[in-house]
């Protein structure tokens, strides 16, 4: 695919402050100054909602250079020579002003602060001064403007008004009216962007109150997106509430991996404990936006049912013990070493398999790194490998119907094959199948359920999936000797043969590619638990045992040999990944159905 190129932007030049900036044509005034480092405090402005106009606190004095009314002609400043600028008598808010030739701004003359000053002072008339019990303190515009903005001291000592606290508008977001500016930014989102005008005010004056319509609750998947643009702290997360101050807490970029739109996200840890996760601005893939669902995922890292312990035949056990155990099975070795093995081993490197029977199932959700190396370990023991579809309904928004975040990053390492151009895809072993021979069918794992019930396979290598609920039953389980790398107790783990506990997204780092074929990066938030290895230590432990040679286990060594061997990564580092990803060339898989009533549409390559 070949991209046209950018039609130049319409650029114009306008004065703030002094300063001459070109931004193209209609650019917003408050975006403009903040090209320049210049802040316009605001409150109702949001650069990805509509312009209401309602807080004021965006005041600025405006001009335009001055031209004969008659013949249109300059008019000049004798003292200094240039053409005179008539500014308008009283201020004008900013959000609603766009860049336009020859404009100017003044951000911080005497009347511009008076004004501010007025603004600050009529938001606080009704406003509790409850600053540290507050649990919007160290995120609140409201508190940050008014120390930068204010005069410091109130006039009024009238009693303030009394409304509705810890309201519950929703499932998720509770609600303290008293410190509500009525800057609207909540209803606009949930018309505008959640398509869920469910938000409205109700009454006049100082008792305006922000509410549901009747019979409505705040409850869409986008609900918790009103909280992070609430500039006060009115709108609250239920279950983040009054559990962190946010200056004790350290942020860590991330990727939401509940679906393949990839939203970047930002990760709140403090101490090793996960507290919440919050949208990071990608305007290329979430723009500022995220759901709720996904922003639970953290709660994972401490479930109940999590795996921490490695096991064999349902005894625990160390992870040194489970990795031999493990790469014994693989290599069909029942006792100590012997020289034999050795000779089986030499064999195998030269293209013998050790035993046949062997079945991967990959995972969707593993990191473009787990997957390479898990290519790396299917190639060593000749073993196809599966890759088990996660489908559920989209919302057209933020939910893709492909619930897996990795499938093409499988694609892009080689651990799948997209399928020949002909209806239906190739299964593991027939024409038109890679080697290793792979399938992505869009059901569960027929072929793998044939081989067992055949006697084919004897060793199935898990990676975090669950067999039974990709089709598996509970008797073909019983046939073969599993082996389940995985996070979290599940009918597989339960009867493998061998279990070892694998870390969680927020506790390690490394890659993903996203529905646009966008690769993008997770760093490690917290520590995984204690005893357990990064899962590219114990994926090319088991490769090396299978014969694959000694390869990278750390994030810079497979990300040097992963730029060498995949042409799609060539000349790229983890390290030098920008922030918001890099998009890769994915003409070689145009229109692939990767989940059903989805076909992907892709943006050619830029670079």
């Amino acid at each position: 695919m070949s991209s046209a190129p950018a039609k130049p932007a319409d650029l114009v030049t306008v004065n703030i402050d002094g300063k001459d900036i070109a931004v193209p044509k209609g650019t917003n005034v408050i975006e403009a100054a903040k090209l320049l480092g210049i802040e316009i405090p605001h409150y109702c402005y949001h650069p990805k909602l509509s312009v209401v106009g309602n807080c004021r606190m965006c005041l600025i004095e405006m001009g335009l250079p001055a031209v004969d009314p008659a013949t249109k002609a300059p008019v000049m400043d004798a003292a200094t020579g240039k053409q005179r600028i008539n500014w308008m008598p009283r201020a004008q808010i900013g959000c609603a002003t766009n860049a336009m030739p020859g404009l100017h701004i003044r951000t911080n003359s005497p009347m511009v602060k008076e004004c501010r000053e007025g603004v600050t002072e009529f938001l606080l008339i009704n406003h509790p001064l409850d600053c540290p019990i507050c649990d919007q303190a160290g995120e609140c515009k409201l508190q940050e403007h008014s120390t930068a903005y204010g005069r410091g001291y109130s006039r009024f000592v009238e009693n303030k008004n009394v409304k509705p606290k810890r309201t519950q508008l929703g499932p998720r977001v509770t609600l303290d009216d008293e410190r509500c500016i009525l800057c609207s930014r909540c209803i606009r989102f949930s018309k505008e962007v959640a398509k869920d005008d469910v938000l409205g005010f109700i009454d006049r004056g100082s008792y305006s109150t922000l509410t549901c319509y009747p019979g409505k609750k705040l409850e869409n998947n986008y609900s918790l997106n009103t909280v992070d643009i609430c500039p006060v702290g009115a709108l609250t997360s239920t279950d983040f509430r009054f559990k962190m101050r946010v200056w004790f807490l350290k942020e860590t970029p991330s990727i939401d991996t509940e679906s393949s739109v990839g939203a970047n996200t930002t990760v709140w840890s403090r101490e090793g404990v996960l507290y919440r996760i919050t949208p990071r601005q990608n305007d290329a893939v979430n723009d500022t936006w995220m759901t709720d669902s996904g922003r639970l995922l953290y709660k994972q890292v401490r479930a109940e049912d999590r795996l921490l312990v490695p096991a064999i035949n349902g005894g625990t056990t160390a992870y040194e013990m489970a990795l031999k155990a493990a790469a014994d099975l693989l290599v069909g070795r029942t006792g100590p070493v012997r020289r034999e093995d050795d000779a089986a081993s030499t064999a195998h490197r030269a293209g013998a398999p050790y035993q046949p029977g062997i079945y991967i199932v990959g995972s969707g959700r593993s990191s473009v790194e787990e997957q390479f190396l898990t290519k790396k370990l299917a190639v060593a023991l000749k073993a196809p490998v599966a890759l088990v579809s996660r489908v559920g309904k989209g919302d057209g928004i933020l939910l893709s119907a492909d619930r897996n975040p990795n499938v093409r990053g499988a694609l892009v390492t080689g651990l799948i094959s997209a399928p020949p151009p002909v209806a239906g895809l190739a299964e593991p072993g027939q024409p038109g199948s890679a080697t290793p021979a792979t399938s992505i069918r869009l059901g569960g794992l027929a072929s793998l359920a044939a081989d067992i019930d055949a006697g084919k396979v004897k060793t199935v290598v898990a990676l975090n999936e669950d067999l039974t609920a990709a089709g598996l039953t509970a008797a073909q389980l019983a046939k073969v000797s599993v082996i389940y790398l995985g996070t979290h107790k599940n009918a597989t783990s339960a009867a493998a043969k061998v279990v070892l506990p694998t870390l969680t997204v927020f506790e390690k780092s490394g890659t993903f590619v996203n529905q646009q074929f966008r690769l993008q990066k997770f760093a490690k938030a917290v520590p995984g638990p204690e005893g357990l290895a990064d899962d590219l230590v114990t994926l090319a432990n088991l490769a090396a045992a299978a014969g694959a040679g000694a390869l990278p286990s750390d994030l810079t060594g497979v990300w040097a040999t992963l730029a060498a061997e995949v042409p799609a990564l060539a000349g790229l580092t983890y390290a030098k990944l920008p922030a918001t990803g890099t998009l890769l060339d994915s003409a070689a898989w145009a229109g692939l159905p990767f989940v059903e009533g989805e076909t992907l549409h892709f943006k050619p390559n830029p670079r």
